[in-house]
Protein backbone atom coordinates (compact mmCIF):
# COMPACT_ATOMS: atom_id res chain seq x y z
CA UNK A 1 0.00 0.00 0.00
CA UNK A 2 0.82 3.29 -0.87
CA UNK A 3 0.05 6.55 -2.33
CA UNK A 4 0.01 7.15 -6.23
CA UNK A 5 -0.72 10.49 -8.00
CA UNK A 6 -2.01 9.88 -11.77
CA UNK A 7 -1.37 12.34 -14.06
CA UNK A 8 -4.08 14.06 -16.91
CA UNK A 9 -1.40 14.66 -19.12
CA UNK A 10 -2.81 16.54 -21.47
CA UNK A 11 -4.62 18.35 -18.68
CA UNK A 12 -1.34 19.64 -17.42
CA UNK A 13 0.10 20.60 -20.66
CA UNK A 14 -2.84 22.57 -21.52
CA UNK A 15 -2.47 24.24 -18.52
CA UNK A 16 0.58 26.18 -19.25
CA UNK A 17 0.15 28.47 -22.54
CA UNK A 18 4.19 28.26 -23.58
CA UNK A 19 3.11 27.19 -27.45
CA UNK A 20 2.99 23.31 -26.31
CA UNK A 21 0.60 22.64 -29.36
CA UNK A 22 3.17 23.50 -31.52
CA UNK A 23 5.07 20.35 -29.91
CA UNK A 24 2.87 17.83 -28.16
CA UNK A 25 5.69 15.35 -28.02
CA UNK A 26 8.38 18.03 -26.48
CA UNK A 27 5.70 18.92 -24.08
CA UNK A 28 5.36 15.50 -22.92
CA UNK A 29 9.28 15.18 -22.97
CA UNK A 30 9.34 18.04 -20.54
CA UNK A 31 6.66 17.33 -17.96
CA UNK A 32 7.57 13.79 -17.52
CA UNK A 33 11.38 14.95 -16.76
CA UNK A 34 10.03 17.85 -14.36
CA UNK A 35 8.04 14.71 -12.91
CA UNK A 36 11.32 12.57 -12.47
CA UNK A 37 12.91 15.39 -10.37
CA UNK A 38 9.38 16.52 -8.42
CA UNK A 39 8.84 17.21 -4.48
CA UNK A 40 5.21 15.60 -4.85
CA UNK A 41 3.84 13.70 -1.61
CA UNK A 42 3.27 10.49 -3.22
CA UNK A 43 5.01 7.71 -3.69
CA UNK A 44 4.57 6.84 -7.01
CA UNK A 45 3.44 8.77 -10.25
CA UNK A 46 1.69 7.75 -13.28
CA UNK A 47 1.56 9.79 -16.09
CA UNK A 48 -0.89 9.25 -18.97
CA UNK A 49 -0.34 10.30 -22.74
CA UNK A 50 -2.36 9.85 -25.49
CA UNK A 51 -2.10 10.72 -28.97
CA UNK A 52 0.90 13.00 -30.74
CA UNK A 53 1.96 13.10 -27.01
CA UNK A 54 3.04 9.59 -26.24
CA UNK A 55 6.06 9.97 -29.40
CA UNK A 56 7.73 12.14 -26.40
CA UNK A 57 8.22 9.45 -23.88
CA UNK A 58 8.04 5.75 -23.91
CA UNK A 59 6.06 3.59 -22.08
CA UNK A 60 7.25 1.99 -18.86
CA UNK A 61 8.98 2.88 -15.72
CA UNK A 62 11.68 5.64 -14.95
CA UNK A 63 12.20 5.45 -11.02
CA UNK A 64 8.97 6.85 -9.40
CA UNK A 65 7.51 7.21 -12.90
CA UNK A 66 5.57 4.92 -15.14
CA UNK A 67 4.39 6.36 -18.21
CA UNK A 68 0.87 4.67 -19.77
CA UNK A 69 0.16 5.17 -23.12
CA UNK A 70 -3.83 5.85 -23.50
CA UNK A 71 -4.39 2.74 -26.67
CA UNK A 72 -7.56 5.15 -27.05
CA UNK A 73 -9.50 8.02 -24.83
CA UNK A 74 -6.92 9.26 -22.46
CA UNK A 75 -9.74 9.35 -19.77
CA UNK A 76 -10.75 6.15 -19.86
CA UNK A 77 -7.34 4.90 -19.26
CA UNK A 78 -6.51 7.51 -16.34
CA UNK A 79 -9.73 6.01 -14.94
CA UNK A 80 -8.60 2.12 -15.47
CA UNK A 81 -4.66 3.65 -13.85
CA UNK A 82 -6.91 4.70 -10.41
CA UNK A 83 -9.51 1.90 -10.72
CA UNK A 84 -6.72 -0.73 -10.21
CA UNK A 85 -4.22 1.22 -7.96
CA UNK A 86 -7.40 1.41 -5.60
CA UNK A 87 -8.15 -2.31 -5.84
CA UNK A 88 -4.75 -2.64 -4.25
CA UNK A 89 -5.18 -0.76 -1.17
CA UNK A 90 -3.46 2.70 -2.38
CA UNK A 91 -4.51 5.87 -2.11
CA UNK A 92 -5.38 7.82 -5.44
CA UNK A 93 -4.88 11.08 -6.15
CA UNK A 94 -5.38 12.07 -9.99
CA UNK A 95 -4.55 15.30 -11.48
CA UNK A 96 -6.91 16.74 -13.98
CA UNK A 97 -9.41 20.03 -14.13
CA UNK A 98 -11.65 17.96 -16.22
CA UNK A 99 -15.18 17.31 -14.47
CA UNK A 100 -16.79 14.32 -15.96
CA UNK A 101 -13.19 12.59 -15.70
CA UNK A 102 -13.23 14.12 -11.98
CA UNK A 103 -16.77 12.27 -11.13
CA UNK A 104 -15.35 8.99 -13.21
CA UNK A 105 -12.65 8.53 -10.91
CA UNK A 106 -14.09 9.86 -7.18
CA UNK A 107 -16.11 6.61 -7.49
CA UNK A 108 -12.71 4.67 -6.57
CA UNK A 109 -11.98 7.03 -3.75
CA UNK A 110 -9.57 9.31 -6.11
CA UNK A 111 -8.35 12.61 -4.63
CA UNK A 112 -8.62 15.29 -7.29
CA UNK A 113 -5.27 17.46 -7.68
CA UNK A 114 -5.46 20.59 -9.70
CA UNK A 115 -2.88 21.26 -12.86
CA UNK A 116 -1.84 24.03 -10.48
CA UNK A 117 -1.14 22.25 -7.84
CA UNK A 118 1.07 19.74 -9.96
CA UNK A 119 2.79 22.71 -12.13
CA UNK A 120 3.18 24.33 -8.28
CA UNK A 121 5.29 21.14 -7.35
CA UNK A 122 7.63 20.89 -10.52
CA UNK A 123 8.85 24.79 -10.59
Amino acid sequence: MGTVLVVDGANVVGARPDGWWKDRAGAATRLHLQLMVADVPQDRVVLVLEGAAKGGVRPGKDAHVRTVHAKGNGDDTIVAEAKAASETGDRVFVVTADRILMGRVERYGALIMSPTWLLGHLE
